[in-house]
């Protein structure tokens, strides 16, 4: 018992921490009436994630040109789903049923998508089992950086050597299970914030526990991960 209600919170918390827009909806009929969710979408066995467009730096705006039309949403979570509701392509939580969903020229599909004039990043593919599959951003990353976790607020960035060997090393980790890693305590601690901001001025965020050199979406971190991590912290701290 103490395991799934040790869950239930992880999921709450976790889902307010990387959502950019979330909402309470209550359905009649569901066995938890009330859902919060999370703007997400799924189309060819991905599952994304909205993320606002806000640049980080107001001079340098945010270019996103539409590609190729991917496909349409088909079924909106929000209005009849229950939270047990196992998401197929064409799911979303809020796009409305016939939205185009575009692929934005210049990156991966299976990174960053467009609907609604919104950008949507890969969360879930089961298909990838390292980093570097999940988001493959070679030569498409500008900057990372800490956010502040009070306010999501940018507080350092990182230098230029230090986001390289970061992603040299990011690359090649591999996909562990999610919940394997919540039941060893792996996502406990002190949690860090890092942005990733792609060329295009798109970023996102990706959470980091230190203590156990763990990210949520799967990954353990290597020697050179957390050297990386800890040798910029250093320099945050000065």
């Amino acid at each position: 018992m103490l395991k799934v209600f040790k869950n239930m919170i992880f999921i709450s918390v976790f889902a307010l921490l990387l959502s950019s827009c979330s909402n309470f909806t209550f359905l009649k009929g569901c066995p938890d009436a009330e859902i919060e969710w999370v703007d997400v979408l799924m189309i060819n066995d991905i599952e994304y994630e909205h993320y606002s467009l806000e640049p980080a730096n107001e001079n340098l705006p945010i270019t996103i040109e539409k590609g190729k039309e991917l496909g349409k949403v088909t079924y909106r979570m929000a209005d009849s789903a229950c939270s047990n509701h196992k998401m197929k392509n064409g799911d979303a939580t809020y796009l409305k049923e016939g939205t185009i969903i575009f692929e934005i020229k210049g990156y991966p599909t299976s990174l960053i998508i467009a609907a609604d004039d919104a950008v949507y990043v890969a969360n879930t593919n089961k298909k990838a089992k390292t980093a570097g599959e999940l988001f493959p951003m070679d030569k498409l990353v500008k900057n990372i950086y800490f956010e502040s976790t009070e306010d999501g607020k940018r507080i350092h960035t990182f230098s230029q050597s230090s986001k390289d060997t970061f992603l040299a090393a990011f690359n090649d980790l591999k996909l562990e299970d999610v919940q394997s890693l919540i039941d060893e305590d792996k996502l406990e601690g002190t949690r860090i914030f890092l942005g990733i901001e792609l060329n295009n001025g798109v970023s996102f965020r990706q959470l980091y526990w230190s203590d156990s050199n763990t990210f949520h979406f799967g990954a353990i971190g290597n020697d050179k991960i957390k050297e990386v991590i800890n040798y910029e912290l250093s320099n945050l701290q000065k």
